[in-house]
């Protein structure tokens, strides 16, 4: 009997710590702050935003400086549509666009290049071609041509900046009175652009009556280019390329 009453007390106690007599409150345990953790997490997530949105406003973008020319930078887009026939030298050193036969040109393909006769207007040649250079600069192969051309053709104002290919060159405008009977003597306008690259010279000539420009006739903006055929002569000016030259 004594055994089990022993087991009986035993089942009915625990074993523990002897405190002294009185009334006791359990302390509440604290549970985890996600409140907390998540407006830590806000704080410091909107502050980054906030230094980076200033840093941003702070950092200028590197703008690319073009000192054109020579340098004119590229297209933004893709290359553009070629509308025109493109001549190719036969030894490929160098290319050029040229009016589509049959517009309001005669074309006729040499050698060294393209001539194209205006057949509309005042009339005029435009001569797209090349040469060598042989050591000169593009100043003496347009004297050159002038004086082997036009031998009487007198200056009357050089080209400022002048660019063909997109390569600086040298560009000028003269005029000439044909030696003739008073019926044939007729003003007429020179205009001739060379650049070099690679000791080849690359020549746009233009030639055709003087036709006095103003705000009602002429190309639009002022011009004292006083050619008809100078209207339509830029587009070919810098369709030249060299050999190596990229696509444009």
């Amino acid at each position: 009997m004594s055994d089990l009453s022993a087991d009986s007390d035993a089942a009915d106690s625990f074993t523990g710590y002897a405190v002294p007599a009185g009334n006791y409150r359990a302390r509440r345990q604290r549970g985890p702050g996600y409140f907390v953790t998540i407006g830590l997490w806000v704080i410091v997530l909107v502050t980054a935003m906030m230094a980076l949105s200033v840093l941003a406003t702070r950092i200028k973008p590197t703008v690319t400086t073009y000192h054109c020319p020579p340098d004119c930078g590229s297209p933004p887009t893709g290359l553009p549509v070629a509308i025109n026939p493109r001549y190719f030298a036969p030894d490929g050193s160098f290319s050029v666009s040229y009016p589509s036969p049959g517009t309001a040109y005669d074309v006729t393909i040499e050698p060294n290049g393209v001539r194209a006769e205006l057949t509309v207007g005042d009339g005029g040649t435009l001569r797209l071609f090349s040469e060598p250079a042989n050591g000169r600069d593009a100043r003496q192969v347009a004297d050159d041509q002038l004086r082997q051309i036009f031998p009487d053709a007198v200056t009357s104002y050089e080209l400022p900046n002048a660019i063909l290919g997109y390569e600086p060159g040298y560009g000028e405008v003269a005029d000439d009175w044909p030696k003739g009977t008073a019926v044939d003597s007729r003003h007429q306008r020179i205009i001739i652009i060379v650049a070099i690259k690679n000791d080849l010279a690359l020549v746009a000539g233009a030639v055709g009556p003087f036709h006095q420009f103003g705000p009602d006739d002429g190309p639009g903006p002022p011009s004292p280019a006083n050619l008809d055929i100078a209207k339509d002569m830029g587009k070919y000016v810098n369709s030249f390329m060299w050999r190596g030259d990229p696509p444009r």
